[in-house]
């Protein structure tokens, strides 16, 4: 038992070497408001007001099957409080591989009309794919590809090679989310229950698989039995 204990706890990567990647860390940092507001920033290449309840509804959520962080976003005109005048909202998700394969660090969509190519939906709805691994620095910003780089490699080296004020302020969100103790046995409570449900999911499958084959078993019998 203490020996799979330790084989256990060899499997946890510290929270100190987590990059934002990883769903618990950027699910973390972004809580932050300040934070939040940075990278979105970084990303729609344009200054964001500061998000309150009254401005924006903001969701994050984390795809740990498609290894993906995703951001779904919804902003209003600075001074307009009305949820049925929203104008914009952004469906944003950041992956640490190309998902198109075009090398691209940013992929933009919005609705078009199937059957007339030309006709654009304008209903203020965006979906913005990222890319880690992009290789076209020449057609972003160096900001939004150091940014992207810093994503997969959450490290104190990237945050001060990079050029950007805003990343480094993201990293000292990072840092501080690193060095909290309280968050620091949220983590660890968090990795126990997701390891405990994989191993009750493996359990269940070898059960499972035991069933079957002993339902075999019983078929076999009775067709020897049948003469068949």
């Amino acid at each position: 038992m203490k020996e799979n204990h330790m084989n256990k706890r060899q499997k946890l990567i510290p929270l100190n070497k987590l990059n934002l990647t990883d769903r618990f860390l950027f699910e973390e940092v972004m809580e932050d408001p300040l934070a939040h507001q940075e990278a979105l920033g970084i990303i729609l290449g344009r200054d964001v007001p500061l998000l309150t309840q009254n401005e924006a509804e903001k969701e994050l959520r984390i795809s740990s099957e498609a290894r993906s962080v995703r951001l779904d976003i919804s902003l209003l005109e600075p001074g307009i409080p009305d949820y049925s005048q929203l104008n914009e909202s952004y469906l944003i998700m950041i992956t640490p591989f190309d998902l198109f394969g075009r090398g691209k660090y940013r992929y933009t969509f919005r609705a078009v009309c199937e059957e007339a190519p030309g006709c654009i939906l304008e209903d203020g709805a965006t979906r913005i794919f990222l890319n880690t691994r992009g290789t076209n620095d020449d057609e972003v910003s160096q900001e939004l590809a150091e940014f992207l780089h810093y994503v997969e490699h959450t490290t104190d080296e990237a945050a001060e090679q990079a050029g950007s004020e805003r990343i480094r302020r993201i990293h000292d969100r990072v840092r501080k989310v690193r060095n909290s103790e309280e968050v620091g046995v949220k983590y660890m409570q968090a990795w126990e229950e997701k390891y405990y449900e994989k191993e009750e999911a493996r359990k269940e499958g070898m059960q499972e698989g035991r069933e079957e084959g002993r339902t075999e078993e019983v078929i076999q019998e009775l067709i020897k039995g049948m003469g068949v």
